[in-house]
């Protein structure tokens, strides 16, 4: 194998291998009355495709990390959505109901997000 093929073998290795790093799965589990925290630090955008694994409702919102909140979606069972988050801002995703819910998460772009409860 001379050089340029070995380089070229090489660079493409490299490349294909960080791809998994790109993209995080996660099954969420979340307290009666409680919220997850997807972001909530200094980060660059990510999309977010959440599946509702549960028997009643949730709802997400978009909450910039200088406050407040905004673009409510409410997800209905078994029913999944896709969300495109800009940076700086955070998914939150509510369980209002006195069962223990679970959501199936798939993160793509930044993925350096804190992840975290709040009562």
């Amino acid at each position: 194998m001379n050089r340029i093929q070995f380089f070229f073998l090489l660079v493409v290795s490299l490349c294909t291998s960080c791809i998994p790093f790109q993209t995080l799965n996660s099954t969420t589990y979340i307290k009666p009355n409680d919220s997850f925290i997807l972001g909530n630090n200094v980060h660059g955008r990510f999309s977010v495709s959440v599946t509702n694994t549960s028997v009643t409702p949730i709802t997400l919102w978009q909450c910039p990390i200088e406050g407040g909140k905004h673009s409510p979606i409410t997800l209905e069972p078994a029913a999944t959505v896709k969300v495109k988050v800009n940076k700086n801002t955070a998914l939150k995703i509510e369980n209002d109901t006195q069962e223990q819910i679970a959501v199936q998460l798939k993160v793509h772009g930044d993925t350096g997000l804190s992840m975290g409860y709040e009562k």
